[in-house]
């Protein structure tokens, strides 16, 4: 909001001490370039131009409109409780750390997508949550709908050039409702001129909602990353901030919150946030361009020296018609009292394949009638590599008519074992609903050879053909199962034979079992087969996870004996003794 307001003064530093000592936490961390002076305030070494920053009296996402000037209180925020703990209420803090539920998501998802488009920013949530902050007070304490749509309007000042910049109409009263002037609109506060080209659709319902903290979230994030700034470094996120609202003191107050959130934040309830007291307009050290001049007293204290007319009070502050603050409403959120499963059938799957049956849950009133539009958290909970479809660990859907959020299918990964799916209120602090899952081996419940050819050997040689098998489940090709071949003593003594055929191992040594798996086609060659000098009819038995059996018949012969040829004088003998 405005750097511009003339003569207006500004509250940036209202409390010297909590200004000094929050900002020279900041000075530190952002040093050499951003320094404080003693009284508290930021100073920015080397402050960009407009020409630098591509902003000017109106070239700005706010229109330089004005802003919230307080400052982060002494006491550093409690650190956030991680996403593993979720099984406790949400963290309690100092008042000012608390970002409501749904805001606090929004800025989050943000700092994921610019991630991905846009990886060289290195654009923190903490930024965004600090310029909601001075913006809106984090949407008015998140007074938003399931959403994200801010419950009532907020709506900047008219920007008629009076103490402001001025910005004829650009939207026809679109989003701002004023068709003579624009005005700065949502939690990010966005003029409409600006929200024309930088809006997004941050909660993919296929809409640009300014008054939506997803699409302002996402849009703000984009904004200042426009110029690939780096917000890593402290020269990126300064020309970043100030391209926002091209103001020193509303550089040092962002700057002030950005240091304090990173210290710690905590989820509240969304409705529940604290706005803030003082604006950068708000009169406090203003004197009123033409002043009323008070009139001289009819009876004078003497004759000769009339009393000094009382000095004219200074004007209060009038209130804000385009930005009212209405009893807050409460939202279906505030109404659910717990959640119920809605039918979610056992949820079991084999490794490597998505789970048939999907979670469904319902949000209820104390009374037990369904509550809509209700977001409801989804996370994978336990040391399992399962996930739900795209590879997340956390889903949130909103409730429809029925008071029912359908969850993303779940995908079993490759660890075995039981998880669990953890249901919570996203925006209340309510009894999680738990269900549990369970992720089983890969199994086959059929094998079959490949080939029908007769399996024989000469003793002490080794097998023509490999034994090739194909393992199927339910008639699906079962694929990477895991399969035990065993040369076995006969058909009711499955014990290792220690004669006839044999596999090798690694250093030549004849081995008679052997642990294998299937390929993703679901066949398995088995290794070569050789024999000892022990002719016979023997059995390998292979074997899967799932109870699949198959027996194959193996035949040793004995080595043929050919007879010696006799020698032409043992023929002569013969002959001549006979």
């Amino acid at each position: 909001m405005s750097a511009h307001f003339g003569t207006r003064l500004r509250k940036g530093a209202v409390n010297t001490t909590v200004a000094a000592l929050a900002v020279a936490a900041l000075a530190a961390s952002q040093a050499p370039d951003v320094t404080a002076d003693g009284h508290g305030r930021q100073t920015a070494a080397d402050t960009p131009s407009s020409a630098e920053t591509g902003t000017g009296t109106g070239d700005s996402a706010t229109g330089n409109s004005p802003y919230y000037t307080d400052l982060p209180p002494l006491k550093s925020p409690n650190p956030a409780p991680s996403e593993s703990s979720s099984t406790t209420p949400a963290a309690t803090g100092t008042t000012e750390a608390g970002i409501p539920a749904t805001v606090l998501d929004a800025y989050k998802k943000a700092e994921a997508e610019l991630a991905q488009s846009k990886p060289g920013c290195n654009l923190p949530w903490q930024l965004l949550a600090a310029i909601g902050k001075v913006e809106s007070g984090q949407a008015r304490g998140g007074n938003v709908t399931a959403d994200g749509t801010t419950i009532s309007p907020i709506l900047g000042p008219v920007l008629n050039g009076v103490g402001f910049a001025n910005i004829s109409d650009t939207d026809n009263g679109a989003y701002d409702g004023d068709s003579t002037y624009d005005r700065a609109v949502g939690p990010m506060q966005f003029i409409p001129s600006t929200w024309a080209w930088a809006g997004r659709d941050g909660n993919a319902d296929g809409k640009k909602d300014p008054n939506n903290i997803y699409d302002a979230a996402l849009a703000a994030g984009h904004y200042l990353c426009r110029y690939d700034w780096d917000m890593s470094a402290t020269s990126g996120m300064r020309s970043a901030i100030l391209s926002y609202n091209n103001s020193t003191d509303y550089l040092n107050t962002v700057l002030s919150w950005v240091e304090y959130y990173r210290k710690g934040t905590h989820e509240i309830p969304d409705g529940t946030g604290t706005v803030p007291d003082n604006r950068s307009d708000d009169g406090t050290g203003y004197t009123p361009t033409s002043p009323s001049t008070p009139s001289t007293p009819s009876t004078p204290s003497t004759p000769s020296t009339p009393s000094t007319p009382s000095t004219p009070s200074k004007p209060s502050k009038p209130s804000t018609p385009s930005t009212p603050t209405p009893t807050p409403t409460p939202t279906p959120t505030d109404t659910v009292a717990h959640l119920e499963d809605a039918g979610t059938p056992s949820l079991a799957a084999m490794a490597g394949d998505a789970f048939t049956d999907r979670i469904s849950t319902r949000a209820e009133t104390a009374a037990g009638k369904a509550v809509a539009k209700v977001r409801i958290r989804f996370t994978i909970v336990g040391d399992t590599d399962a996930t739900f479809t795209g590879g997340e660990r956390v889903a949130t859907i909103s409730t429809g008519a029925a008071g029912i959020a359908l969850a993303p299918a779940l995908e079993a990964g490759e660890e075995t074992g039981a998880f669990t799916v953890r249901a919570t209120v996203l925006g209340r602090t309510l009894s999680a609903l738990d269900y549990r899952a369970t992720v089983t081996a890969r199994a086959a419940d059929a094998l079959a050879r490949t080939s029908g050819t007769a399996l024989t050997c000469t003793a002490g040689g080794e097998f023509a053909d490999p034994v090739e098998v194909k393992a199927t489940y339910k008639g699906a090709v079962a694929d990477k199962v895991a399969v035990t071949a065993t040369l076995i003593k006969s058909a009711v003594d499955a014990t290792t034979n220690d004669k006839g055929p044999y596999f090798k191992d690694a250093a030549g040594n004849p081995v008679r079992t052997l642990d294998l798996r299937t390929d993703a086609n679901g066949l398995l060659q088995l290794p070569k087969l050789y024999a000892d000098d022990t002719a016979g009819a023997y059995l390998l038995r292979i074997t899967t996870t799932g109870g699949a059996t198959l027996t194959v018949e193996l035949t040793v012969t004995a080595a043929e004996t050919s007879t010696p040829t006799p020698t032409p004088s043992e023929s002569e003998s013969t002959t001549a003794g006979s």
